[in-house]
């Protein structure tokens, strides 16, 4: 696309999404969708988001781009309001404990009225008919088996250092809701933390569940069925070393000038052997002196760095969204660039309608 030519309407052009959404899952999902192209309404309480109050940045990185209109679909009023937005939209996602969900009548088959092509997504800890158990994202990766399989076995059960629950669910939602829009029908999607979280367990579970082999915890992060495939401290720094065939071991150890364990199924059996010979190689030098000779082989390594370090050698994965620096989308699509919006401020879009959230 040359310079001057007019920008390109991004996929979901046109696609206009509703999304009564609060802290991270249901907001990461419409965020993503927004940056391609749809049109995201937040219908907020009098008092906003609750994770405005977290701080300006936290909710910038989750709602850039989108419009905001204060709604209390329990009142008379606002009911009447959700109405015709419903019926002007193609989907409707919320993420409030399931209680709330049915008690507002954000479901389908409370709003199908207004709208029977309307795409109901709902997210919730264990499922729309699941409960009201608190569900926050620690909660549930503790609760399907991501603590126990995570940090060294001599020490506690350990929770991965960002929210991989909300987001998981907020992109698997997204899915849904888009598989559902793609079908022509309306109707609900139902995501929980709880399935997405088990359903990406997939290769552990599947072990569990035909060969009865629980997952184990590993020191350094390892790799249940690829050895050597772990973090390794070297002489400064940490190497994160992914060897999942023979041809990339043959490499590693020509480079690294280590000898023995030809065959994957070899070194399985084998492990502690290996990781021993591995570990004394890479104490020969640092982590980025491993990474600079490693990657051009074609061997997957990388030094172990700081989120600090790993933006500032990307500077193209950042973007600008009104005053704030974000992490840019993920998904480049050819001949469209997104053009991130600022995050909307409480009650921007509601026009001449200002008191719709407290109305009744």
């Amino acid at each position: 696309m040359s310079d001057n030519a007019a920008p390109q309407p991004g996929p979901l052009a046109g696609i206009r999404i509703l999304e009564v959404g609060t802290m991270l899952a249901g907001p990461y999902a419409t965020m993503m969708l927004a940056d391609l192209g749809a049109q995201v309404t937040k219908l907020e309480p009098a008092a906003g988001d609750i994770s405005r109050q977290v701080g300006d940045s936290y909710f910038a990185s989750l709602n850039r781009g989108k419009r905001s209109v204060r709604l209390d679909p329990a009142s008379t009023r606002g009911r009447a309001r959700l109405g015709e937005l419903v019926a002007d939209s193609h989907a409707l996602l919320v993420n409030l404990k399931p209680s709330a969900i049915h008690r507002l009548g954000l479901t389908y088959a409370a709003l199908r009225e207004f709208n029977p092509a309307i795409v109901c997504v709902a997210i919730t800890g264990f499922g729309l008919h699941g409960g009201d158990d608190p569900a926050f994202d620690y909660i549930v990766q503790a609760a399907t088996g991501i603590a126990a399989l995570t940090g060294d076995p001599a020490g506690p059960p350990t929770l991965p250092g960002y929210s991989s629950a909300d987001n998981s669910t907020g992109l698997t939602a997204a899915l849904g809701m888009l598989a559902q829009i793609v079908s022509g029908r309306g109707g609900q999607v139902d995501v929980c933390l709880r399935d997405v979280l088990l359903s990406q367990l997939n290769y552990h579970a599947a072990a569990y569940l035909n060969d009865g082999r629980a997952p184990q915890r590993r020191p350094h992060g390892a790799h249940s069925y690829y050895v050597p495939a772990q973090i390794f401290p070297t002489a400064e720094g940490y190497l994160a070393l992914f060897i999942t065939h023979d041809r990339f071991w043959k490499t590693f150890a020509t480079e690294a000038g280590v000898a023995g364990f030809e065959t994957m199924a070899e070194r399985a059996a084998r492990r502690e052997d290996v990781l021993a010979v591995v570990t004394e190689a890479l104490a020969r030098d640092d982590a980025r002196g491993w990474e600079a000779r490693l990657r051009p082989l074609g061997i997957p390594a990388a030094a172990v760095r700081t989120l600090p370090e790993a933006l500032d050698s990307a500077p193209e994965i950042v973007a600008a969204a009104g005053d704030y620096r974000l992490v840019a989308s993920p998904i480049r699509i050819d001949g469209y660039t997104p053009s991130y919006g600022p995050p909307p401020r409480l009650g921007e879009h509601e026009g001449a309608d200002p008191d719709i959230a407290t109305a009744s």
